[in-house]
């Protein structure tokens, strides 16, 4: 391979050929020129010194010799990505497939066009630039996740030598701040709900959007896990909920009931004593206009569905419950640093009165483990 042979001829006098595949540039930069098939790669080595750029060359020629040279490597970003998607569906909820499926179609107008093989860093930074500014923290990082996952794919296969995603950096996540219902607030909020407007069939909406909200706030539920609930989950003798997983079987979990939740189920149980074992415990899929409603009457803020799953934890942890423990109950994996990290909140009257509780006099403390000891 000769350098008029390998190099357009407006190239040829600032580089010269220095060993098989090696070019130095009258900069002084290493460039390496390979072939595999009929395809050819010219890539920097970004070094001016000879023995790195000598290393270099070799491994990115042990990465050519990987590549497989087909018609897959021509493919299209989005038509790859799907590919990839019917892969790994299995591996996946039908949740986060559709979620990752709307990724790919974000993403896919600005590789579009583009054989896979050919995409560069400089493609991967036209999304950046032109999307990512647009986007939450949370939707970019997401998008980037799924975006480096399908060029990882691609790698894994021998279509492409490197990851052109991987040196995009991560959106930083600010700590969202957790709206929730003090027990006043919640006591209206439901007050309010059950509330109908007088039109026709309201009443019933009235009250099976409060029976939602406050089966929510007792059990600490997802809205998914809510839903999912039949009369079968709720075994009085034992005092138990079973609440059942959305993503696996396994993911399932056993809760105590506590006094208003066992109120709620029993009166639920009483209002319709022909449900079957397998019929909903609520019948109402969505509390959020009830919740929309309710707070712009009583000029709070908007609470959702999922204040109410922190309302849940913030009562648990602010009547004694350990950290743990509320994790176990909320269905966290990891045994309570999650529950640590959200709920640091705590509202100020509890703060205050766990600080009035703190003692460095031996005394005082001496006092406090006597009548913990006596209770």
């Amino acid at each position: 391979m000769t350098t008029s042979e390998s190099l357009p001829k407006t190239a040829q006098r600032a580089f010269s050929l220095v060993a098989e595949n090696l070019y130095r540039h009258s900069s002084g930069r290493y460039y390496a020129l390979l072939k595999k098939g009929r395809k050819q790669f010219r890539r920097s080595l970004k070094t001016k010194d000879r023995k790195l750029a000598e290393r270099r060359l070799a491994n990115l020629k042990a990465k050519i010799g990987d590549l497989v040279i087909t018609d897959e490597a021509n493919a299209s970003f989005g038509q790859l990505a799907r590919h990839w998607l019917q892969v790994n569906k299995h591996s996946l909820s039908g949740s986060t497939a559709k979620r990752k499926q709307l990724y790919v179609e974000a993403m896919e107008p600005f590789l579009n066009g583009i054989a896979i093989r050919n995409v560069r860093p400089i493609h991967c930074e036209k999304w950046v630039l032109e999307r990512g500014v647009d986007l939450s923290a949370s939707t970019f990082n997401h998008e980037l996740e799924t975006m480096r996952s399908v060029f990882e794919y691609a790698l894994k296969r021998g279509l492409i030598l490197n990851n052109p995603a991987a040196d995009i950096s991560r959106k930083k996540v600010g700590k969202p701040e957790i709206n929730v219902p003090t027990r006043e607030q919640f006591g209206k909020l439901i007050e309010t709900i059950r509330y109908s407007d007088g039109r026709a069939g309201s009443q019933a909406k009235a009250k099976d959007g409060a029976d939602l909200v406050e089966l929510l706030a007792y059990s600490g539920c997802r809205l998914g896990e809510a839903r999912a609930l039949r009369w079968k989950h709720a075994n009085f003798e034992k005092n138990r909920l079973t609440v059942p997983g959305t993503k696996s079987e396994n993911s399932s979990r056993v809760i105590p009931m506590s006094t208003a939740m066992r109120d709620l189920l029993l009166r639920l149980r009483k209002e319709n004593p022909t449900a079957g074992l397998d019929d909903c415990i609520v019948k109402h899929k969505s509390a959020r206009k009830c919740l929309e409603t309710a707070c712009r009457k009583l000029g709070y803020p908007t609470f959702y569905h999922h204040a109410m799953r922190h309302y849940f934890a913030t009562c648990c942890i602010e009547s004694g419950v350990d950290i743990p423990t509320v994790s176990r109950w909320l269905g966290h994996k990891d045994g309570g640093p999650l529950a640590m990290k959200v709920y640091s909140h705590l509202r100020a009257p509890h703060s205050d009165a766990m600080i009035a509780q703190v003692s460095f006099d031996e005394v005082t403390t001496a006092k406090i483990l006597t009548v913990q000891a006596v209770a």
